[in-house]
């Protein structure tokens, strides 16, 4: 199992965490998006209000979503930044380019697949049943929801491992998949150190939209500007660009490329197992062969222990800073169940993951302790000695200083 899911302190932790924290802005508006494609103006309030008051109920499409986020080569970040490099594993989104297919059709049905050389893998709802399905490893996890949990899928009040339109799953949560979602992040508070402008119009998926330009006010921060491109006739994102302040091009970047707001066919979220695919229950961790039955397997002793205390937040707005307490994976087994295995790796596999990427990070200290340190163009990320992770879209600097507050 890929420690970005098996620790969700790590998985909101990551460098998309910096998309997070835009959520943090202030509105100054100023500007009309002006009508040189035949629109009409609108201003930036306007297109803000848009965006709010969409009600898309179904689509289907392709999403692209690119970053270069400038992460050295670390084992266990697939792609390790590379613009360019692809993979299928949903674990893979913090670095790389991305195809994602979407369809859509109300809150019980979605499905999210995501392309790779290497295979698809695949987030399906169709009512109570959930199912995430990798073609690479031929495995497959089936969540059935339960009352509260449908309630949750439908009023948008999702679990925390949950992407949006309330589908469950253990993907990782602190990664924007489509534009809305990395809208969602970036409108998700208004403050007062954010100028709000809009900036023309733009053809995106070959639609007609308006672009609202979030610019930060706070100079402390890495993030340089966001970018919304706004459809102008259903009013949903259609591409986000975030841009750092060390780089011209976007270091994260998620857009359609085609995009149809028709109702999808049923069949797209019908879900039927292939052949020789392992099978897991997520009540139960029993994985079994299609077609075939075994006995529940007894997890191993090697269990990954939970850190305990609550997030502690530093500052506001952009320079915003997350301290959290984090557990470091141990692993009393060398010989990890078949049930571990069926739910896609080990305890085991997580330790030794995370002990390939502190090796390779450099390692700082100062009053706060010691520790390895990642920078990137939108975050920097610290993981202590200690057992705290300190992550925020500002230099290593701040982050020292917000450890050793007290």
């Amino acid at each position: 199992m890929s420690i970005f899911l098996d620790h969700p302190r790590t998985r909101w932790a990551l460098p998309v965490a910096a998309v997070g924290v835009i959520g943090a802005v202030a509105l100054t508006v100023n500007q009309t998006a002006n009508a040189d494609s035949g629109l009409p103006s609108r201003t930036a309030a306007q297109l803000l209000a848009d965006v709010r008051t969409a009600n898309v109920s179904s689509l289907s499409g392709t999403v692209v979503q690119s970053s270069d986020l400038g992460l050295p080569e670390i084992p266990g970040l697939a792609g390790s930044g590379r613009p360019g490099s692809a993979s299928s594993s949903m674990t893979s989104l913090v670095s790389g380019t991305h195809t994602w297919r979407i369809w859509l059709d109300g809150p019980t049905r979605q499905r999210l697949a995501l392309i790779g050389g290497n295979g698809e893998s695949d987030v399906i709802h169709n009512g109570a049943d959930v199912w995430l399905w990798s073609s690479a490893d031929k495995s497959a996890v089936h969540h059935t929801l339960d009352a509260d949990q449908a309630r949750a899928g439908a009023t948008g009040k999702h679990p925390e491992n949950a992407p949006s339109a309330g589908v469950p799953g253990p993907l990782p949560s602190g990664v924007p998949r489509t534009p809305d979602e990395a809208a969602a992040a970036a409108l998700a508070v208004m403050g007062k150190d954010t100028a709000v402008t809009t900036s023309g119009t733009a053809s995106v998926a070959g639609r007609s939209a308006y672009e609202l330009v979030l610019t930060p006010k706070d100079r402390t921060t890495l993030v340089g500007s966001v970018r919304i491109a706004i459809d102008s006739q259903e009013h949903v994102p259609l591409r986000v660009q975030v841009y750092s302040t060390k780089r011209t091009n976007p270091a994260f970047e998620v857009g359609f490329t085609a995009v149809d707001f028709a109702k999808p066919d049923a069949r797209q979220f019908a879900f039927t197992p292939p052949a020789g695919t392992t099978v897991t229950q997520s009540d139960a961790a029993t994985p079994r062969r299609e077609g075939a039955g075994t006995k529940p397997t007894a997890p191993s002793s090697g269990a990954v222990p939970k850190a305990s205390g609550s997030p502690r937040i530093v500052g506001s707005g952009w320079s915003t800073v997350v301290v959290a307490p984090f557990a470091l994976p141990t692993s009393t087994s060398s010989s990890p169940s078949t049930s571990q295995k069926g739910a896609g790796g080990s305890a085991a596999d997580s330790a030794a993951q995370l002990n390939g990427i502190l090796k390779a990070l450099p390692t700082t200290s100062g009053t706060w302790g010691r520790g390895h340190v990642l920078e990137g163009t939108l975050f920097t990320l610290v993981l202590t000695d200690d057992g705290r992770v300190a992550v925020g879209a500002v230099a290593p600097d701040q982050l020292y200083r917000a450890l050793a507050a007290k």
